[in-house]
């Protein structure tokens, strides 16, 4: 992560943001604003240095816990508490933006949406989206979280929302917490399993993604099997 130096004659962040807008501050400044004042060994601008230092990636930042923003030094309870809220609430914002979107046009922008929702989770979590003839989302459900027991569910659980929700074509989602969404040979098993008894119910399954904190992986794009 790259940092700026400040010069004392310098816009301070909440200046820039006013002049300039907020995007145009560095991650470094944005930081600041939230984190306000320093400590009396280091700045604010040497605190966030010193965060974003722990980062390869901004999408890292979603794991810290509180406690762990505090360890980092410098940063107290209330501060690390209204990060872990911005970044909550930035996620909910990017979700909520997205089930506004008419239809689902397209499995990469499905894809970066729950890439955003599943890619830090440290279980596999299942999530199916039931969609009316026009692609349109009617509701989105998390059919489970695994466990050292269970890897998958069963299409009949997916299934009785599709009938509940009168859909006519489903999305099934599912992440890899190790962040590779290469598909295991149990994932191939499973997508064919769910297209049968999908076909049989006269349900069309669009697609089952995978996904990594960074990528993902489409049957529909990839395979034939769907």
């Amino acid at each position: 992560m790259y940092s700026i130096s400040f010069e004392s004659e310098a816009l301070l962040p909440r200046e820039r943001l006013l002049e300039y807008g907020a995007e145009k501050l560095s991650n470094q400044e944005l930081l600041a604003i939230l984190i306000r004042t320093g400590t009396k060994k280091q700045s604010v601008y040497s605190i966030s240095n010193q965060l974003l230092d722990q980062l390869e990636s901004l999408t890292e930042l979603r794991q810290f816990s509180v406690q762990e923003l505090q360890d980092l030094g410098g940063i107290g309870q209330v501060r690390a508490i209204e990060i872990k809220a911005m970044i909550e609430l930035g996620k909910r914002i990017n979700q909520s933006e997205f089930r506004q979107m008419e239809q689902i046009l397209s499995s990469e922008k499905l894809a970066k949406k729950m890439m955003q929702e599943l890619g830090d989770k440290k279980q596999e979590h299942l999530i199916a989206l039931y969609l009316n003839t026009q692609n349109q989302i009617i509701k989105q459900e998390t059919i489970f979280i695994g466990s050292v027991m269970r890897s998958i569910a069963e299409p009949r659980e997916i299934l009785h929302y599709a009938i509940k929700y009168m859909a006519t074509s489903i999305i099934v989602v599912h992440n890899h917490p190790s962040g590779d969404p290469t598909p295991s040979q149990h994932d191939d098993q499973f997508t064919c399993k769910i297209k049968e008894t999908s076909d049989l119910l006269g349900l069309v399954l669009l697609d089952h993604l995978i996904v990594g904190a960074q990528t993902y992986y489409s049957y529909r794009e990839t395979t034939d099997l769907i």
